[in-house]
């Protein structure tokens, strides 16, 4: 049950209504939970804060991300049920609540309080309002799906790059002595929780816009002079339905599951280690070539990347197919990661572009995957599948930054470290990719016998709010 305000029913769209006016929507929401990207801003000084390890807070993110594809899976199919209004409502609660607690917790000392809020009512947050408008902006751009949902995704990608320097002057401003643009200026922890109040307060504006300005189409609503049968004459494309329940049990799930896993894994272990991995890379004794300045400039440099990559990528997609451009991400992955590995010392500028078109790459992998489940599941609870297949990303989450950080934890110590220490583990997301690129291989179309009937209509009851094939696949 949700406020007559927040359903579904007070969001369809009306006649004339523009539907360039929900990537803005969607935006909002996902710049606002891009925010995840950045925490390595206030990282040192939670260690600090806390006199613990790097992995006892890096693990805040990680159950972040973890708790991002749980929710994810256990909500998608109420978020396409109920609306993306009241999703993307219910995720500002969430996400706005797990800021406030995880201050609390920085205030009075206490870690677990940081773990389960920004972890935890965190993380659900980050879950329901990431796949809260991927059905939506899918049906009101069936003739361009990569073009839709990397417009909105792409937002995800580029939170950090506002969050970054928006949290390092805003500590700054709590706490005199601290000093964004050097690495070894620390700020206090009532600043981190300064932060982190002030963030809730930012992002339960701009969430509240976005769940204000999104719509739904009317049923009988098409984008002037497209035709579904001729989509779904492409390659890849049915213009059949496949239920949530149904979609699992395919073989074609769990292999883009591995796809989306091999590609985030790879990705997300460069990015969690950018700026002392460009430092380290051009080492020279006590110090590095690159400045500590120069190394900021460079996470914000792979932010940029990571966001163009989910547009211009994903677009890119509704032209070649959805099976291709990830053959570009995971085959041209293997060399550019080859490429960081044996020849990344070069020099900086070889490094930064080998390292930002992995990061593009990575990105534009989140992008796509909406896309990709719509050609081989049609549009009727994508968002519900997507959901469930996001907990590749959760264990990606923990599995890209355990490799990356167990090869430099055996190799020396942070600060000391060089470019050969990084190479096992650059080697080992080689070995990675190529199992999604085996697995990309392998995805054809979903047999017809995991299809809807095409007598059912998808139309949800009035009384109860739930899909009748729902309630037969219980019964059944």
């Amino acid at each position: 049950m949700v406020p007559s305000l927040l359903s579904r029913d007070r969001i369809v769209a009306g006649p004339g209504y523009s539907r360039w006016l929900i990537p803005p929507a969607a935006l909002a929401v996902h710049l606002s939970i891009g925010q995840v990207y950045a925490t390595s801003v206030y990282k040192q000084a939670l260690v600090s804060h806390f006199d613990t390890s790097l992995t006892a807070v890096g693990f805040v993110f990680s159950l972040a991300i973890v708790m991002l594809g749980l929710s994810a899976a256990l909500f998608g199919t109420w978020v396409d049920r109920n609306g993306p209004r009241a999703a993307m409502a219910v995720s500002a609660l969430f996400w706005v609540s797990g800021f406030l607690v995880a201050a609390l917790g920085i205030s009075v000392g206490q870690i677990w309080l940081v773990y389960l809020g920004y972890g935890v009512l965190g993380g659900i947050g980050l879950g329901i309002g990431y796949i809260s408008p991927v059905s939506t902006l899918i049906k009101w751009f069936p003739d361009r799906p990569g073009l839709a949902t990397g417009m909105a995704i792409m937002g995800f990608g580029g939170g950090a790059m506002v969050a970054s320097p928006l949290s390092g002057r805003l500590m700054s401003l709590y706490d005199a002595g601290f000093d964004p643009s050097d690495t070894s200026s620390v700020a206090s922890g009532d600043a981190v929780a300064g932060l982190f109040v002030t963030l809730a307060a930012i992002y339960l504006v701009f969430m509240s816009l976005g769940a204000f300005l999104v719509r739904v189409p009317a049923d009988d609503w098409r984008p002037e002079g497209w035709e579904p049968d001729t989509a779904a004459a492409k390659p890849m494309v049915t213009d059949a339905s496949v239920s949530a329940a149904n979609a699992i049990r395919t073989p074609q799930f769990w292999l883009l599951w591995t796809v989306l896993f091999c590609n985030v894994t790879a990705g997300i272990g460069i990015l969690e280690q950018a700026s002392p991995m460009i430092q380290d890379f051009f080492r020279d004794g006590d110090g590095s070539a690159v400045a500590a300045a120069a190394a900021a400039g460079f996470v914000g440099l792979l932010s940029i990347c990571n966001m163009a990559g989910r547009f211009v990528w994903s677009s890119t997609s509704d032209h070649i197919g959805r099976k291709p451009i990830y053959m570009v991400y995971l085959g041209v992955g293997i060399v550019l990661y080859l490429g960081l590995a044996l020849a990344g010392t070069t020099s900086t500028a070889l490094f930064v572009v080998l390292a930002g078109l992995i990061i593009s790459f990575y990105g534009g992998g989140f992008a796509t995957v909406p896309a990709y489940l719509r050609d081989l599941f049609g549009t009727f609870q994508v968002g519900a599948i997507h959901g469930r297949l996001l907990t590749a990303w959760a264990a990606a989450g923990v599995a890209g930054p355990l490799i990356v950080n167990a090869f430099l934890d055996a190799r020396g110590t942070p600060g000391e470290l060089v470019a050969a220490d990084y190479r096992p583990a650059l080697l080992t997301m080689v070995g990675v990719l190529a199992v999604g690129f085996v697995a990309n291989l392998l995805v054809r179309p979903v047999h017809e016998r995991f299809h809807e009937p095409r007598s059912s209509e998808p139309v949800a009851d009035a009384e109860s709010g739930t899909d009748p094939r729902e309630r037969e696949e219980v019964s059944s």
